[in-house]
C-alpha cells in the first residue's frame, strides 16, 4: 500500500515492525496528512488543523522524528519548532512479511488507514447536501466491476495509479499549486470479488 504516492519520486519503503507500529496511530497519520497539505508546521499550527492539543502534536511529531518520518524544518524560535516530512513522496509498506512482528504491525497500520479513509468518505458523503456548489460538483462515489485477466488487471491498476498521481508533484512542492487549488482526496480500492467473504 502506498500513501501520497508520487510518480516522480519513490515513496519511502517502511517494512520494519517498530516503524510500522509508530505509523499505526491516528494522530501521527493525521500529522503526516496535515504536512502534505501545508508545511512546515509547528505543534500549535498542526493542532488547529487536526483538532488535537499542541502538547499531543508535539509528542507525536517527536515520535515521527524518532523513526525518520518527519524532520526539523529549521527556523524555529523559542518553543516554536517547525516540522516537515522527511519523504515528500510519502511511504509504502508491504501487505505481508516474512517477519511475523512486521506482518502484524502492517495489518494494524492497514486497518487504521482504511478506517480513516472510509470514515472520512462517509462523513463527507453524509454532508453532501450542505457542501458549496464547487465542492459538491467534485464529490462523487462510484462502483463498477471489470472482468479482466491477471495481466489486464495489473495494467489497469497501473493506469489508474498513474492517473491518480498526475498532480502528486504538488504534494512535495507547494509552489506548484495553483492559487485556487483545493485538496482533493482520491481513494482507490481494487480487489477481486472472489476474495470478499460470503455475506460481506
Amino acid at each position: 500500500m502506498s500513501i501520497n504516492r508520487s510518480p516522480a519520486v519513490a515513496p519511502r519503503r517502511v517494512d520494519d515492525a517498530p516503524t510500522l507500529r509508530a505509523l499505526a496511530h491516528p494522530i501521527r497519520l493525521a500529522l503526516l496528512e496535515a504536512l502534505s497539505r501545508r508545511e512546515p508546521l509547528d505543534a500549535t499550527e498542526a493542532a488547529e488543523m487536526i483538532g488535537e492539543t499542541p502538547s499531543a502534536c508535539s509528542f507525536h511529531f517527536r515520535m515521527l522524528a524518532k523513526y525518520g518520518l518527519v524532520e526539523d524544518a529549521g527556523g524555529g524560535t523559542g518553543r516554536r519548532r517547525p516540522w516537515r516530512r522527511a519523504s515528500p513522496a510519502g511511504f509504502s509498506f508491504p501487505a505481508a512479511s516474512d517477519d511475523a512482528a512486521a506482518g502484524l504491525a502492517a495489518d494494524a497500520l492497514s486497518g487504521v488507514l482504511w478506517g480513516r479513509y472510509l470514515d472520512r468518505a462517509r462523513a463527507v458523503l453524509a454532508r453532501r447536501p450542505l457542501l458549496a456548489a464547487e465542492q459538491e460538483a467534485v464529490t462523487s462515489a462510484g462502483e463498477t466491476v471489470a472482468y479482466v485477466n491477471p495481466a489486464e488487471a495489473a495494467q489497469f491498476l497501473a493506469e489508474l495509479q498513474a492517473l491518480m498521481g498526475r498532480y502528486q508533484d504538488r504534494l512535495a512542492d507547494q509552489s506548484l499549486r495553483p492559487a485556487d487549488a483545493m485538496a482533493l482526496e482520491l481513494l482507490l480500492f481494487t480487489y477481486p470479488l472472489d476474495a470478499v467473504p460470503p455475506g460481506a
